[in-house]
């Protein structure tokens, strides 16, 4: 076989392969998120060198808690999925902390946009230092939204558990009010990202921060909402 003919057999794979893609993102794009894995949630890994490994025992005891509570039935140890992966649209939900930077690449921005105006949902918890670049990068994602506070009589905090006065204290950062800020894409709710309140400290295990049962269980109460919320919506 010749050059020539090995440079046309790699060219054909190529746009082959960018074919299947775009054939399977816009397919996600049609499918409504309940028929693909209604079921499992995934944690978002991320570049930039923020440690978006932190609170290694939030979610699988956030999973354990809604399954008993809520009756979901998700898979006991979640996924772990990076920002660009195709992977992520096989989750309706993705979970994403840490404490420091965090960047998206030109791939990671339009994958994400693609997750999240199709169906997906993304929680981001504050676990301190995580403000300026969550802003800063889901801004790229969505150059015309800004972050708003959610209003207490919204849907996400009146699911299995009710939160009058919304979201919950859990830790304290820097002596401020906890606040839940959404970003809204034609109406909505595709980011509930938990400030100044930090949900999956509250998540973890017992002994890793010493929490009183009554602290963990409203970070368990008001996850279990998020995940009832991005499973119906």
């Amino acid at each position: 076989m010749n050059l020539m003919n090995i440079f046309q057999k790699l060219l054909t794979l190529f746009f082959s392969l960018k074919l299947k893609v775009a054939l399977v993102t816009f397919a996600f794009c049609l499918l409504p998120f309940a028929f693909i894995s209604a079921q499992q949630v995934a944690i978002l890994k991320y570049n930039g060198g923020g440690d978006w490994y932190a609170n290694p025992t939030a979610l699988p005891n956030l999973i354990n808690f809604c399954n008993k509570n809520i009756k979901t039935s998700i898979k006991e140890n979640p996924e772990t999925v990076e920002v660009s992966s195709i992977d992520i649209f096989n989750y309706p939900i993705v979970f994403m902390t840490g404490h420091g930077n965090v960047s998206f690449s030109d791939d990671d921005i339009e994958n994400l946009k693609n997750y999240l105006i199709s169906g997906g949902f993304l929680h981001v918890s504050d676990n301190y230092g995580l403000d300026n670049y969550i802003r800063r990068e889901l801004k790229k994602v969505f150059p015309s939204i800004d972050f708003q506070e959610i209003p207490h009589n919204h849907p996400i905090y009146h699911q299995s558990f009710n939160f009058e006065n919304g979201c919950p204290k859990i830790h304290e950062h820097n002596n401020k009010r906890p606040q839940g800020f959404g970003l809204f894409y034609e109406g909505r709710l595709v980011c509930f990202y938990d400030y100044e309140s930090d949900l999956s400290d509250g998540w973890e295990d017992e002994e890793v921060h010493n929490d009183p049962i009554e602290i963990r269980e409203k970070a368990l109460k008001m996850g279990a909402n998020i995940v009832e919320y991005a499973f119906k919506n």
